[in-house]
């Protein structure tokens, strides 16, 4: 009976064929096999089989209209909110400039193979991170669990921007409405004893938030219209710029992606020039030995890679498949990673300047003024530059570029789900009137269900989102994405892959292609399996909190079941992908990690000859049953002999 096998090239009785010559060799039967084929750079057959219904052409694939809007997509994606006010903090509380030791160890054997491994499969797939899957179906959850990741991410970062919008907004007004010299600020600011809380936090917890009228998680209250009309104002943002899919986000990111770095050292340049900017810095950089024996700070820098470089959740593997087939991705690969680190480290300079300023100021030390995430951003950052001559213009420029940060960010994560999805239903693709009205109906979705993360009690349940949508759940999709790249697709055939698509591999790629080989076999498997051990003995050992109010067990198991509905699509679809094969389990097995011959077969990007493919022997049982598939996509040779 006709199954998904009839994809897959089908076994013959010592009978000689015409193999379509293409790049996915029929050739690759499993992950050990794989080192004996050569892919071939041709997706068309020599002679094509007259065909009484020929297949209906697919849609032609976009790609970016030039290497800088890939680079620049791929930077902006990647340098991010988590750069600016993440990182400072983890590398002040993990031992100041000691903090860049395993930060860095992690980028070289973790960040940078798993970056190149998803750049890579995206490019030589020409697909999604669902329909890519076709190299090995059996992990076709994998995709889906990333799509699962995409959108839980995407539902609450874009409550980011539109606090941002708002902060824009109260920015334009003299003075600003979070700092001293406002008169309705005059009960926090001339009274020192009594006050308990600055005029930014009043302003952060009261005026935008309003998380004093909410008593948890269990009591969202009601929508805070204003920031709701800054939701909607984001999300048209994002529509209108990914109108034209990546036709028209790749002219947004030459100024999206480049304005953050103006803006930072406009910031160094000025904290430079402040009283106690220098003290800051110290405190920024100052090392502490012990730290380095501390696991917490290993598993701080593994976050951190991953949460600023996105592996894993289908933005990366979604922008590379619009790139040409011979794009470079290892030069890439080094190019995005090593200037992603090197903003987060740059990024730190500008807000502990600044941070040091304000301690000095106000006579306390750096640490009493230091924060992380929204706390760093919306309070204690605003307050610092509410002290600075023309605090009015300085706040102005940072808000824009939180705003450049996190819009660059969730452009990759809506090209994940887009591309997902269009690969999955190509009449969509081809269809603008459709397209426009899927991603419509997808961002109005989301701004639909981000209104629950706007209510007086919203934050508590933006912390929720936040906590476990990146945590574990993204580590296990990751690791078997590892795993059954190099195990069963094959490293070594994944390694020729890379090489087969930089046509002119230059000597130190191919030596660069040994180290990383040696990563995904040994090293990133192994220190992913270190840092998921950890995160579930913290998550046990630790309650879930923002400020004073612990969150209930009821809260942190529904995070709990967010992460694991996540990685668990790994398992559903590998249970689907051996069901709808036939034979024994180790048969269906077999069969399921057995590339699909539509594998890369539209190779749409490559303008190589073509080039002759000598017959192949391939022995198969003695009872064979044939398809339409066998027919059309091979050549059957006269048998002379029977």
């Amino acid at each position: 009976m006709p199954s998904e096998e009839e994809a897959r090239t089908a076994p013959g009785n010592g009978v000689n064929v015409n193999a379509a010559p293409t790049r996915e060799s029929s050739g690759q039967q499993n992950g050990s096999s794989h080192d004996a084929v050569s892919p071939v750079s041709q997706s068309q057959p020599e002679h094509q089989p007259p065909s009484s219904a020929p297949a209906p052409a697919q849609p032609p694939r976009e790609q970016w209209g030039g290497k800088y809007e890939f680079l620049l997509s791929c930077i902006g994606y990647c340098v991010g909110l988590g750069n600016v006010w993440r990182f400072p903090y983890l590398c002040y509380r993990n031992g100041g400039g000691v903090f860049l030791i395993p930060y860095f160890i992690m980028l070289f054997f973790t960040g940078m193979p798993l970056f190149l491994m998803e750049l890579s499969l995206g490019q030589y797939g020409a697909a999604g991170p669902i329909t890519v899957w076709k190299c090995c179906p059996l992990l076709k959850g994998i995709g889906i669990g990333m799509l699962c990741v995409s959108i839980l991410v995407c539902l609450y970062y874009n409550v980011i921007i539109a606090w941002t919008f708002y902060y824009l907004g109260s920015s334009f007004q003299s003075p600003l409405p979070w700092s001293c010299d406002a008169p309705h600020n005059i009960a926090f600011c001339g009274n020192k004893t009594n006050v308990t809380q600055s005029p930014s936090e009043v302003f952060w917890n009261v005026k935008v938030l309003g998380v004093v009228n909410s008593e948890g998680l269990h009591d969202p209250g009601p929508v805070r219209w204003p920031l709701a009309l800054c939701l909607l104002a984001a999300w048209v943002v994002i529509f209108l710029c990914m109108l034209k899919g990546i036709r028209s986000s790749g002219k947004v990111v030459y100024v999206t992606a480049t304005f953050p770095y103006f803006v930072l050292v406009v910031l160094i340049i000025r904290g430079a020039t402040l009283e106690g900017s220098l003290n800051g810095v110290a405190f920024y950089l100052t090392p502490n030995w012990v730290n380095l024996a501390d696991a917490q700070v290993w598993n701080d820098a593994a976050s951190q890679i991953f949460y600023s470089l996105g592996i894993g959740v289908g933005g990366l593997l979604s922008m590379a498949s619009y790139n040409k087939f011979d794009n470079n991705v290892i030069r890439d690969t080094l190019i995005i990673t090593i200037g992603n680190c090197a903003t987060s480290f740059f990024a730190g300079f500008a807000i502990f300047s600044i941070l040091g300023h304000m301690a000095w100021r106000k006579g306390v030390p750096v640490g009493q003024v230091a924060d992380t995430g929204p706390g760093l951003a919306f309070v204690a950052y605003p307050e610092a530059l509410a002290l600075l001559p023309g605090s009015v213009f300085w706040s102005i420029l940072f808000f824009l570029m939180l705003f450049m940060l996190g819009v660059d960010t969730l452009f990759g994560n809506m090209e994940g789900i887009c591309t997902a999805v269009m690969d999955e239903f190509p009449q969509l693709r081809s269809n603008l009137k459709h397209k426009t009205l899927f991603l419509a109906l997808l961002c109005f979705a989301f701004y639909l269900m981000g209104l629950l993360l706007i209510t007086d009690g919203g934050i508590y349940w933006f912390t929720l989102i936040d906590s476990f949508s990146t945590s574990f759940g993204l580590i296990i999709i990751t690791l078997f994405m590892c795993i059954g790249i190099s195990f069963f697709y094959g490293v070594n055939q994944f390694c020729q892959d890379i090489v087969d698509m930089i046509c002119h591999c230059p000597p130190w790629c191919t030596k660069l292609l040994w180290y990383f080989k040696a990563c995904w076999v040994v090293f990133t498997p192994f220190l992913l399996t270190f840092i998921l051990t950890y995160i579930f003995i913290e998550m046990y050992r630790t309650s879930l909190t923002y400020g004073s109010y612990v969150f209930p067990i009821w809260g942190k198991a529904l995070g709990v079941c967010m992460g694991a509905f996540c990685c668990l699509q790994i398992l559903i679809w590998a249970i689907v992908a051996v069901s709808k094969e036939s034979g024994t389990l180790k048969e269906r097995f077999k069969k399921s990690i057995r590339p699909l011959n539509s594998w890369r077969v539209n190779n749409i990007n490559t303008t190589s000859q073509e080039q002759h493919v000598e017959p192949q022997r391939i022995d198969g049982p003695f009872t064979v049953n044939l398809t339409d598939a066998d027919f059309t996509a091979m050549n059957w040779e006269a048998i002379s002999e029977a």
